[in-house]
């Protein structure tokens, strides 16, 4: 009955009475109502049905709620994350109990400029299985100051559920029965360290976020029978390539290296690319033990003096990474491209290589940018050469069909051996960083349309068409600015979203823009469902090139291997894949935000902690956002601090402005809207809380 409700409130298209949707099934009886009243409620508990205050039902989708993730702040406000959405600010006079991670429901009460405001409904679930944070005892009894202030509990642990946990010691906990209000009973499941201890601080973040960071003995037995090196028996069946000039470019101290690459011209002038990526299939067996750990963890997380990798060591930098100058069992991608950046056609297989060497980006950087070749490198730079036309081939074919290059800048956090931040830079994006990427690009396309074409189930990687209401809220946003663009929005497609930004990119802002405008974007993620990809204005793609730190790779060379390799295709098979695709593709994405979640946390912890050194210094930043309890300045190295409008200087009240998204004295013309470049002097940071404070400085005011 319950597909019938929904199927008839999706053709309605409008809210319906009881009674009416009892008409439409046809019912005639009073036990029928009793029914349908029931589901009816089943519906409205799971969300899929919204009931109005005139008790008349319609889809929850087509309501104005939305369902999404509680965000707050310490000082008492909150944002709701919106899968697919705008964030949606929170009053604290609205936050209707709801605490930090909860999942909720929130009504939209009102629209600003590209702001949403709301208020919570519902709180859906709240998952407090564990949290981190500091152990201390008081009276004989244990408690947790919990490392999240933003998630308002107090936790009491009694001694013997301590686990012998000291004052000072951080541990994760787990969450018991409600004593009270939002008074939880505890209980320490893993001491992490004493807070001071370095590597800790980062440690408690990861146990935050449910990222394992060991490997248990049932997986390391598994790993201990895996070969060190490649036999004989097992490239008998494959195309030996081990003769060819294959090599590879990487960070300085990439250890896991997925990718090799090779590159020759054939007689009709066309290029052939070959893309080789770790056959990490072959050794990871489904439903193996490393397999079910690299699963659950869905990737690697690379933090600021750390990689927590998806597979154990032996795998991720021995048997499957593609070291120099030994015997590698590789999946092969050769294509055959044209000089207007079109593949012709791809042959996809199993392959053994031995990589001729390890390149880094900084050597390669040096022979595309300066022409000048760094020992050891001479016989390839001719061949670097080569393969930076074709990327720069690949590339204008992107751009000519609408790839959307926001090239959004990264921080580098520079760590000691202790692991303390002593500097933030940018992280150079050179010619070999973009070669490698075009190559990938090209090699994710050509395996996901190969697999398309014959219609099986498969792994994409999808990056769906923009809302068109956020995207005119964002040239309306860019108007109050002062901002216009040519660009028609009356059908959002890759090549208009490039053309905003051709439009914007003089602009002394652009910066905070092009992130603006990315943010009005979906976010990209893994589906079993081909809808093509938005961003790089692809129409089919996925996932091929990185299976050592990404699972969702893993499992599309699995099914390259079943199709291809094996060639089973039956029934069977395919009905397996169905069912299990869109579980896996879902929590595969889910994993992936969770990494970037976790990346992003450790990145503001450290900037935090190299600011802490440098409180009192100057510094020149942009103003990267305005919110009515001041406005956040980024510094050209993208720390963030925030100067709040009561450090303001002068005498005078200072007001926000919302039509104009800036902050103005009431008294003078003194203002402070979002691009300006503004002088400020760090007041304060602090690790703990993950903040910096800037004040303007004044006397360069002057």
């Amino acid at each position: 009955m319950q597909e019938k409700i929904l199927a008839i409130l999706k053709k309605e298209q409008k809210a319906l009475s009881a009674q009416e949707i009892y008409d439409l099934l046809e019912l005639n009886s009073v036990d029928d109502l009793k029914n349908l009243l029931k589901e009816l409620q089943v519906l409205e508990e799971n969300l899929q049905i919204y009931r109005t205050k005139k008790d008349n039902y319609m889809l929850f989708t087509n309501s104005h709620l939305k369902l999404g993730k509680m965000i707050a702040n310490k000082k008492g406000f909150g944002f709701v994350d919106i899968e697919g959405d705008e964030d949606v600010f929170i009053a604290p006079s609205n936050i209707n109990g709801a605490i930090h991670g909860d999942q909720v429901v929130v009504e939209i009460t009102s629209k600003k400029g590209m702001d949403l405001e709301g208020r919570i409904v519902r709180v859906v679930n709240r998952d407090l299985k564990q949290l981190v944070g500091e152990y201390y005892t008081k009276d004989g009894m244990g408690y947790i100051k919990l490392d999240d202030e933003k998630v308002k509990l107090l936790v009491s642990i009694k001694l013997e559920n301590s686990l012998g946990a000291m004052d000072g010691h951080k541990v994760l906990v787990k969450i018991g029965n409600k004593i009270k209000d939002n008074n939880y009973e505890g209980e320490v499941v893993r001491i992490l360290g004493h807070k001071n201890d370095p590597g800790v601080d980062i440690l408690s973040i990861v146990a935050k976020y449910g990222i394992n960071d060991t490997f248990s003995e049932k997986v390391m037995d598994e790993v201990e029978v895996l070969p060190n090196e490649v036999s004989l028996e097992e490239i008998k069946d494959r195309k030996d390539l081990r003769d060819h000039m294959i090599f590879t470019i990487d960070g300085d101290d990439t250890k896991d290296i997925d990718d090799a690459i090779e590159l020759n011209k054939l007689e009709n002038g066309n290029y052939l690319l070959g893309v080789h990526i770790a056959d990490v299939s072959y050794y990871v067996k489904e439903n193996t033990e490393i397999d079910k750990e690299a699963y659950d963890r869905g990737t690697s997380v690379y933090l600021a003096d750390r990689v927590i990798p998806m597979l154990p060591h032996k795998l991720s930098n021995g048997i499957c990474s593609l070291n120099p100058n030994v015997d590698r069992l590789s999946v092969s991608c050769v294509m055959e491209i044209n000089n207007k950046g079109d593949i012709l056609k791809a042959e996809i297989f199993p392959s053994v290589i031995k990589s001729r060497k390890q390149m880094t980006y900084k050597n390669v950087n040096s022979i595309l940018e300066q022409n000048i070749i760094p020992e050891g490198y001479e016989e390839y730079a001719d061949k670097l050469k080569e393969m930076h036309a074709l990327a720069h081939i690949l590339r204008e074919n992107k751009m000519r069909r609408g790839y959307i290059d926001f090239d959004i800048d990264e921080s580098k956090i520079i760590v000691n051996e202790d692991g303390k931040a002593i500097d933030v830079v940018l992280r150079n994006r050179g010619e070999g960083e973009k070669l490698i990427e075009d190559f990938m690009i090209a090699a994710n396309e050509a395996v996901a349309t190969y697999i398309y074409m014959m219609d099986l189930p498969f792994v994409y990687r999808v990056h769906g068409k923009p809302d068109e209401e956020k995207i005119t809220n964002f040239i309306k946003f860019i108007g109050m600015l002062g901002y216009r663009v040519s660009t028609r929005i009356n059908d959002i497609t890759p090549k208009a979203m490039q053309k905003i930004l051709e439009e914007l990119n003089d602009k002394k802002e652009f910066h905070i823009l092009s992130k603006l405008l990315l943010r009005s974007m979906q976010k990209a993620v893994y589906d079993p469902t081909n809808i093509g990809h938005f961003g790089i204005a692809s129409k089919c793609y996925t996932h091929f090139t990185s299976p050592i730190r990404r699972y969702p790779d893993t499992t599309v060379h699995r099914l390259l291997r079943t199709y291809l390799f094996e060639n089973k295709m039956g029934v069977d098979t395919i009905r397996y894949w169905e069912q299990k695709l869109p579980f896996l593709t879902e929590h595969a994405s889910n994993k992936e935000r969770d990494s970037i979640e976790c990346e992003r946390e450790v990145d503001d912890m450290k900037k935090a902690e190299y600011m802490m050194d440098h409180i009192g210094d100057r510094y020149t930043g942009i103003i990267s956002s305005v919110l009515t309890f001041g406005f956040f300045v980024e510094l050209p190295n993208l720390v963030e601090g925030l100067v709040r409008i009561d450090d303001l200087p002068g005498n005078s009240r200072y007001i926000y402005d919302e039509t104009t998204f800036s902050i103005r004295s009431n008294q003078d013309k003194r203002g402070y809207r979002l691009g300006d470049e503004v002088n400020v002097i760090v007041k304060d940071a602090n690790k703990a809380n993950k903040t910096v404070d800037f004040i303007i400085d004044t006397k360069e005011e002057k």
